[in-house]
């Protein structure tokens, strides 16, 4: 598959391109992003889905711009697709054509693959759930994928979307035809689609979700893996959905979203009471990265198992000294420590996860390299942890053996640590391991009896007894070397 991949997903409203780069067969991360406001879809739905030559040309022009991009980038390839307006449209090969001659193929799917992409990228892309519904609002119709065990099982497009609603409801002030036209949309889902957890995919619904995160001032600027208790929130989406434009600067709602915001809340809300949904997860992830997953791993297919993507591509850029015994010794450490220590298994697969990514920091310096790191991990660890997850893992690289969390830097993602023994020992734990890497052997095993750790291999290494002397424990125990 080629280096840089430039991906261009087009709707009823927008039209979105990301620029996909390759670190390794698998290892990846968005080089770029961009997005126009285009409504292709605006008039067509009062004009029997035709497309307006207005509006035909301000979405070209946009295709004209990512073309510069594509060309500036030194893209190898182009995956673009067209969804709801394009597939309602009985002249949408005269805009296909009108990009065609720009010398990108453009690509009409139907709404069942709409929505399996969607889902196909967070069943891939967000942390594992056994099983949920992803509901995708766009701006001529609304895609659902059903989950199951980290596989796209079935797949449903409604048409209903923000634009759609707008224009034939909202900017004529006709609501009371709008109730019974979702609920007759809603009719259509089957009860298999029926699920606890509901994965929100769409402009609007990360829109409604980053809305939350800024009135629950949330510690993580990052909108990918945001959750959230819907009944705690469902007031909220109420009120969006029922405001008026000027009424919306009440919301923590950037402008460009006021005039199908409301839409996107109502359809949400509806959509979420019918499935009997109780718990939402946000997804940075879409259409997009399911054209570009499909190419890269296969339809239907899963990552490796034990292979993360966004670690690998992190590895891949930032790591100038491999380290792997780290690892390796910290998994020993916390599986020979547990009787003491007492934390969860669950965490040892974080521990192992930052030992792999301690050293990235060097990328960009020697001096603070804990704190580049613990930058990095926040910023670009993204696909396949949970906030919780990623807190953690840059938090005990951060802290790098400290035996305490105060400290404003600490203190802000708080809510997301487990207890502060935990992450103090998580730290201790990983330091340790750091150190003792520094002997620069892999016959390092240990032992743990009467309250002493017992550390096999180490012979002539007295930088690292040394080191390992001046470490401060979590708890009352000795170290020695054998």
């Amino acid at each position: 598959m080629s280096r840089r991949v430039a991906v261009i997903d087009l709707g009823s409203n927008s039209a979105r391109m990301a620029i996909f780069e390759r670190t390794s067969r698998l290892g990846f991360y968005i080089l770029g992003e961009y997005k126009m406001k285009v409504r292709l879809g605006e008039g067509a739905y009062e004009n029997e889905g035709v497309l307006q030559a207005d509006a035909m040309q301000k979405c070209l022009a946009a295709f004209i711009e990512f073309k510069k991009l594509i060309t500036r980038y030194k893209v190898n390839k182009v995956l673009a697709v067209g969804t709801s307006a394009l597939r309602d449209a009985p002249n949408s090969k005269t805009f296909i054509n009108m990009v065609k001659k720009l010398g990108i193929n453009l690509k009409v799917i139907d709404g069942n693959m709409e929505a399996y992409y969607g889902g196909f990228a967070a069943s891939n892309l967000l942390f594992n759930l056994k099983e949920a519904t992803t509901i995708d609002i766009g701006g001529g119709s609304t895609e659902l994928a059903h989950i199951v065990n980290g596989k796209v099982v079935e797949t449903l497009s409604l048409n209903v979307g923000t634009v759609r609603l707008k224009e034939l409801f909202f900017d004529k002030k006709e609501l009371k035809g709008l109730e019974a036209f979702i609920q007759e949309t809603l009719n259509l889902v089957p009860k298999s689609f029926k699920c606890d957890n509901i994965i929100a995919i769409g402009g609007s619904l990360r829109a409604i979700s980053s809305a939350i995160m800024q009135i629950k001032n949330y510690p993580l600027n990052i909108v990918h893996g945001f959750s959230y208790k819907y009944a705690d929130f469902s007031d909220l989406i109420e009120r969006i959905s029922v405001a008026k434009t000027l009424e919306l600067n009440q919301f923590p709602i950037k402008k460009d979203r006021y005039d199908t915001i409301r839409g996107g809340a109502y359809i949400f809300k509806k959509v979420v009471e019918f499935l009997g949904a109780k718990s939402v997860q946000t997804s940075g992830v879409g259409v997009r990265e399911g054209v570009f997953l499909t190419n890269l791993i296969g339809k239907n297919a899963k990552f490796p198992a034990n292979f993360n993507p966004s670690l690998k591509s992190v590895q891949d850029r930032f790591i100038v000294d491999a380290r792997p015994n780290i690892a390796k010794f910290a998994k020993g450490i916390f599986e020979v420590l547990s009787e003491l220590h007492g934390i969860d298994e669950s965490y040892k697969k974080d521990l192992i996860t930052a030992s792999k990514l301690l050293n990235i920091g060097l990328k960009i310096g020697f001096y603070s390299k804990h704190t580049h790191a613990n930058y990095i991990i926040l910023s670009t660890l993204n696909y396949g942890y949970t906030h919780k997850q990623k807190a953690l893992i840059a938090t005990i690289i951060k802290l790098h053996g400290k035996k305490s969390l105060e400290g404003e830097e600490f203190l802000k993602l708080n809510e997301l640590l487990p207890p502060a023994k935990s992450v103090i020992w998580l730290g201790f734990m990983l330091e340790l391991a750091r150190v003792l890497d520094e002997a620069d052997t892999t016959n390092i095993s240990f032992e743990f009896s009467n309250s002493t750790l017992q550390i096999y291999g180490l012979k002539d290494a007295i930088f690292v007894k040394d080191s390992v002397k001046k470490m401060l424990k979590p708890a009352i125990f000795a170290i020695t070397f054998n």
